[in-house]
């Protein structure tokens, strides 16, 4: 891991670029922290770090004020990643599926989801490793946002996880629906009702394979961007639950 700028923000939280195997990222961390931290990893969409920079940064910020420290990795063929033609070509499918009011089939998520899935996962535990190696940084480590599929597969295979928030607002191909039953660490699943671009009645039967003992949905009004200001505190507090 190579730190290439840092800059504190005027809550006191240290923020700091890095790179890691050519792939960027961020690091955020408390300002007064007497202790290794523990850390909450925060999921981008596939948008790229630059557009997502202000939800990244709140999040990260209310991480901090409860003693955690934050990291975001940038997804392949996102922001100023190499880009990724079969990635484009999925995306661009799928929008002229979805222009047109057809159905969006197994074959095209598949496409679409399951290549950044087996892509991400191990890039997300190489960080895990060098994060984890910092003295600043302990665990316990949580999970937040990002793509639903990414977070269940790095449940399954991550036990360093030990708590994760999802948002349910992707698609999720069968085989990933399928690795959700094996899922068991505590779970906070954020479900917008009116979600133009999501099968509510999917999302309800993955909650429900979910096979963690603890697991709660928390359903609110409104599209994909309308998620309520306070469901974010309300996500702060699971993770102060699990991760202190």
């Amino acid at each position: 891991m190579h730190f290439t700028s840092e800059q504190r923000l005027d809550d006191g939280v240290l923020e700091r670029a890095f790179t890691l195997g050519g792939i960027p990222g961020i690091l955020w961390t408390p300002g007064s922290a007497s202790a290794p931290a523990p850390l909450i990893l925060l999921s981008p969409p596939p948008l790229g770090l630059r557009k997502t920079y202000p939800r990244l940064v709140a999040r990260a910020r209310r991480a901090a004020a409860d003693g955690f420290a934050a990291a975001a990795i940038e997804l392949p063929g996102s922001g100023d990643r190499p880009r990724w033609p079969a990635a484009e070509q999925a995306r661009a499918e799928l929008r002229r599926v979805m222009a047109a009011g057809e159905p969006v089939g197994d074959e095209l998520i598949d496409a679409l989801v399951l290549p950044l899935v087996d892509k991400t996962v191990p890039e997300w535990q190489a960080a895990l490793d060098a994060l984890l190696a910092l003295p600043e940084i302990g665990g316990p480590v949580g999970y937040s946002g990002g793509v639903i599929s990414i977070g269940i597969r790095l449940a399954v295979a991550e036990p360093r996880i030990v708590a994760a928030a999802l948002f349910a607002g992707s698609f999720v191909p069968r085989a990933v629906f399928e690795e959700a039953r094996q899922v068991t660490i505590p779970l906070h699943v954020l479900l917008q009702w009116d979600d133009e671009g999501n099968d509510r009645q999917a999302a309800l039967d993955l909650f429900d394979a979910f096979g963690s003992e603890e697991k709660s949905l928390h359903a609110n009004m409104g599209g994909h961007t309308g998620v309520p200001q306070f469901a974010g505190e309300v996500a702060a507090g699971f993770f102060v639950r699990h991760l202190k």
